[in-house]
């Protein structure tokens, strides 16, 4: 094992693991409380005694959210917006990144421009409800697709790190005669995995948490993603819409913890995916981000 060679190595070392630690605490409580709380009784969640452990454990909150069939549908529709709206967007971000990190594209550097120039300006949300509206899409699945199938941000750091790869494997290829698609398809492509899972990632959890989008577009319910219902329950208190036929008591009873259980729902699958893409995510986002 290594060891310094005076006392302020060992200070700063020590010094350093209880920063990173207490940090580490007040990142991961607020997650471990939310948790507690939906496996709590909840006259503990609302005379404020719960804290690191679940107080008369209780999975009564977690029956009233799996038996309502409202939250089943919410799921199967946030799966479908991030299964194929994250489809779309690494297709279209990928075909506007590819041609846009070639120098022999004419036009390049104004049509970067232009794309910067969106990450700062916008029409707004009303041109935008009514750009959806008048293209057919308003109270349709693709309101939720389409108009955000590409993130300016994004874009720039797929096509910088498009950069990164060599010209010179380009150029070979087209010698022997591949054109485009075939040097994205066989070549670009199978190099840019690291950029492409933080790209997924990316896009996938910003699907998973969206809900403003679905609360301006849609009004059939039988659309809504999950978040909006959450949102529902957590800001417009309507847990009851989850236990529809109890009685008011002990619906009272429940509401507090049918909320942390609800957004311990919501949150799972995002938690049990993301380590598997996280080696991928650094590496990624500063070869993307840095190299030009």
């Amino acid at each position: 094992m290594y060891k310094y060679a005076s006392w302020g190595g060992r200070l700063f070392d020590g010094a350093n693991v209880f920063f990173l630690t207490v940090c580490s605490f007040l990142f991961l409580y607020p997650v471990w409380f939310v948790v507690v709380s939906s496996l709590s009784d909840a006259h503990a969640i609302a005379a404020g005694e719960v804290s690191l452990w679940p107080v008369g454990i209780n999975l009564e909150a977690y029956r009233f959210v799996f038996a309502d069939s409202m939250i089943w549908d919410a799921y199967l529709n946030t799966f479908f917006y991030v299964g194929v709206g994250t489809a779309i967007n690494l297709v279209m971000t990928t075909l506007g990144a590819y041609p846009l990190s070639r120098s022999q594209l004419y036009g390049r550097g104004a049509v970067m421009a232009f794309i910067v120039f969106t990450m700062f300006f916008s029409g707004g949300l009303i041109p935008s409800y009514l750009n959806v509206r008048e293209l057919g899409l308003f109270d349709t699945r693709w309101a939720l697709l389409l108009p955000g199938a590409i993130s300016a941000f994004n874009l720039i750091v797929m096509r910088t790190f498009f950069q990164s790869i060599p010209e010179g494997l380009v150029e070979s290829a087209k010698i022997d005669g591949a054109n485009d698609f075939r040097v994205l398809w066989s070549i670009v492509l199978p190099l840019s995995k690291p950029v492409l899972a933080v790209m997924t990632l990316f896009y996938a959890v910003g699907h998973w948490n969206s809900w403003f989008s679905a609360m301006i577009f849609l009004q059939d319910r039988a659309l809504f993603p999950l978040q909006l219902i959450l949102r529902e329950i957590l800001i417009q208190s309507s847990a009851q819409n989850l236990a529809s036929g109890i009685a008011q008591d002990e619906l009272s009873k429940v509401s507090e913890a049918i909320k942390y259980a609800t957004i311990v729902v919501a949150t799972v699958p995002i938690l049990v995916i993301y380590p598997f893409l996280q080696k991928y995510f650094v590496n990624g986002v500063m070869i993307g981000a840095l190299k030009e």
